[in-house]
């Protein structure tokens, strides 16, 4: 399987929107209330907000696509503030990295991770963050086999719910 990693177009909006949507619900679907997931889903993989988020200079996004296009994955990172907790010289946040179910296990999490450390470097990051929720062992798995290491946690609003999620660390 070729996957191909690309920046994300504001022409990407409406599919990474339907992406996002679908996979971040089949996801935490099982562990969460559904109405707070639609809450947290409807408002944040919008056509308009994927939109806003792709044009923003502060947020780069990357797609992992097969041959025909077919959106695999994707992540996004961003700069801003980071927690307490994160020490280091210039932080840059690993805002998302989802790839579609039956893609799990076949290197498009780690083409699209390869890509997000290749554009850190660039940006001369000095470490890059992220946000774990607590109840995902998978992902955990996934970042300490990439160098992240666990340092603190924070609060997720999960629609209107508060919830954990683990502050991970990784070197740059």
């Amino acid at each position: 399987m070729t996957c191909v990693v690309r920046p994300g177009a504001i022409a990407d909006a409406e599919r990474l929107a339907a992406f996002g949507h679908r996979v971040f619900a089949a996801t935490f679907a099982a562990d969460n209330d559904p109405a707070q997931l639609a809450r947290y889903v409807d408002a944040a993989y919008t056509p308009a907000v994927q939109a806003a988020e792709l044009a923003d200079a502060a947020i780069a996004t990357w797609l992992a696509c097969d041959a025909d296009d077919r959106l695999l994955g994707f992540a996004q990172v961003r700069l801003g503030p980071a927690p307490a907790s994160v020490t280091g010289p210039s932080p840059l946040e690993l805002w998302r990295l989802y790839v579609d179910h039956e893609w799990h296990g076949r290197g498009v999490a780690a083409d699209l991770m390869q890509t997000v450390c290749e554009h850190a470097a660039r940006e001369r990051a000095g470490v890059l963050w992220l946000g774990v929720w607590e109840r995902n062992p998978r992902a955990q798995a996934f970042y300490r086999k990439h160098g992240f290491v666990p340092i603190g946690a924070h609060v997720f609003m999960f629609g209107t719910e508060e919830q954990t999620d683990q502050i991970w660390v990784r070197a740059l």
